[in-house]
């Protein structure tokens, strides 16, 4: 029976905006002309400038998760994905609770969760534009402002779920979530690798001639823009001033410059996730009309792929953004110590930046590097332990409820393989059957996967790489999906029913 909450969403399912499933087969370079042109929309949007705003001026409440949420401060793009993801998150948890009751083998109750999830993502969308408003993000707006601020962010907001749920139905390749998250991700490695525009204030003592004080090395602080520059300052090339740096500087550098050690755990985040990516367990299949036509169905170790990293960062980041409104709101003092159990801030007016300084927000805050951490002493180490742990058992936990809400459950996937023809060599065609056999495999892949995602994407965003660590891991993993996409659309395209039924479900 169809939950009640769900029951109550299905009016506003029916008035919101949709975007048809194709009715046709959409050829694979349809595909290809539909995703650029989506992505091409975001990067417009993301470096369109909201009408009517200061960027410079007010608090950016998102700054720690805008590498993930694909966000940009000020632009059309400033609540990015956030909204879309937490929509996911909230209904995941509710289904995975049991407190919505859904049926996921019944398409008309899948519909509604999902058109239950565009409603929710439409509801945070003007929750966190008032709630950006409200808390001065863009400082003291008077009323006609305000109005037109939020007008601006809703219907941008709502432009990035109809483009999510374009790619999704069929029209495009992957998924929007991802290639936004991709694109704004492998931006921000491009920046931190080659800015040359950008200059490194100053470096630690003893780094040149002996001089034992802090100095402006006047290089840029892009990694390789800023190895590039002292070489040829080796070569006495460029501005005669400037003295070439010792090469033991670039391996750290200030520990909040991009550094060698950034690109360091860069490269082993891709060695990692690509090698996590290969590790799976295969299932021998045959197809039912011809024995001798055999196949693999993998479990891949990802089996649930980026999803349970995502979903962990749009939990951190909602209890950063909402911690920072109640904090400013109701506890600046610092007096409430409930609401001081949920973070304490302080403002750095430089940036504009929220800083956690005490409790859950500080220890959800995607670390900043761990050199920066062990000059905290033991608090840095509790930082690291407390962050690590969380992420861990988010991941473990939200890559177990995926696999029973996103149609890869043994249940569904079995229904798939039969209805596309195929059997296990040695077990009866019953779908009962096949979905015991698969539940000795996907639920404990899933979770072990879950788990070591989690541990990867901590290492990562503790010991530091360009952009963030997760942001990486996500990069990496989603540009693989990608590539197996492409190459699943192009055989699909070439094969048979029974490839292309295959290909259907992988």
């Amino acid at each position: 029976m169809t939950s009640t909450f769900l029951r109550a969403l299905s009016p506003f399912v029916r008035m919101m905006p949709e975007v048809k499933a194709p009715d046709r087969d959409v050829s694979f370079r349809e595909k290809f002309v539909w995703t650029a042109v989506i992505l091409i929309i975001f990067l417009i949007m993301s470096h369109l400038p909201l009408y009517g705003v200061d960027r410079d001026v007010g608090t950016d409440y998102l700054w720690a998760m805008r590498v993930i949420l694909a966000s940009t401060r000020g632009t059309l793009m400033e609540l990015g994905i956030g909204p879309i993801v937490t929509a996911g998150l909230v209904m995941q948890l509710l289904s995975g609770s049991k407190i919505i009751k859904v049926d996921f083998g019944n398409p008309e109750d899948r519909a509604l969760f999902t058109g239950g999830q565009k409603v929710i993502a439409m509801f945070m969308t003007a929750f966190q534009a008032i709630a950006y408003i409200a808390g001065n993000a863009y400082g003291a707006l008077g009323p006609t402002e305000s109005v037109i601020v939020f007008a601006q962010l809703f219907m941008s907001g709502m432009i990035v779920i109809l483009m999510d749920e374009l790619i999704q139905k069929g029209w495009g390749l992957g998924s929007g979530v991802s290639l936004f998250i991709m694109t704004n991700v492998a931006g921000q490695v491009m920046y931190n690798s080659l800015n040359f525009i950008d200059v490194e204030a100053a470096s630690p003592a003893g780094y040149r001639g002996g001089i034992e004080n802090q100095y402006p090395t006047g290089l840029p602080k892009g990694i390789i823009a800023a190895l590039i520059s002292n070489i040829l300052r080796v070569f006495n090339i460029g501005s005669p001033t400037d003295e070439p740096v010792n090469a033991a500087w670039f391996f750290i550098r200030n520990g909040y410059d991009p550094s060698i050690l950034s690109l360091i755990v860069t490269f082993v985040i891709f060695g990692a996730v690509i090698w996590m990516e290969s590790v799976r367990v295969e299932i021998p299949l045959q197809y039912a009309k011809y024995r001798g036509m055999r196949a693999r169905y993998p479990i891949k170790l990802l089996y649930t792929s980026n999803i349970p990293v995502i979903l962990a960062q749009a939990l951190f980041a909602n209890i950063l953004f909402f911690g920072q409104i109640i904090w400013g709101s109701f506890n600046a003092d610092g007096t409430n110590p409930f609401l001081s159990w949920i973070g304490i801030f302080e403002r750095d007016d430089a940036s504009g930046r929220m800083l956690a300084t005490e409790g859950l927000a500080k220890y959800i805050t995607p670390p900043q590097g761990v050199f920066r951490l062990i000059e905290e002493g033991m608090e840095g180490w509790v930082h690291i332990f407390i962050y690590a742990s969380v992420m861990i058992l988010l991941c473990w936990g939200f890559s177990k409820i995926w696999v029973d809400i996103s149609g890869i459950a043994p249940r569904d996937v079995s229904r798939q393989l039969l209805n596309s023809g195929y059997i296990v060599p040695g077990f009866r065609t019953s779908e009962k059957v096949l979905e015991r056999l698969l539940s000795r495999y996907i639920p404990i892949v899933a979770g072990l996967g879950g788990f070591l995602i989690g541990i990867l994407a901590a290492a990562a965003d503790i010991m530091g790489a360009l952009a963030s660590g997760t942001g990486i891991l996500l990069m990496v993993s989603i540009i693989k999906q990608y590539y197996e996409t492409i190459a699943k659309e192009q055989l699909a395209g070439m094969g048979g029913e029974g490839a292309a039924g295959l290909l259907g479900i992988l």
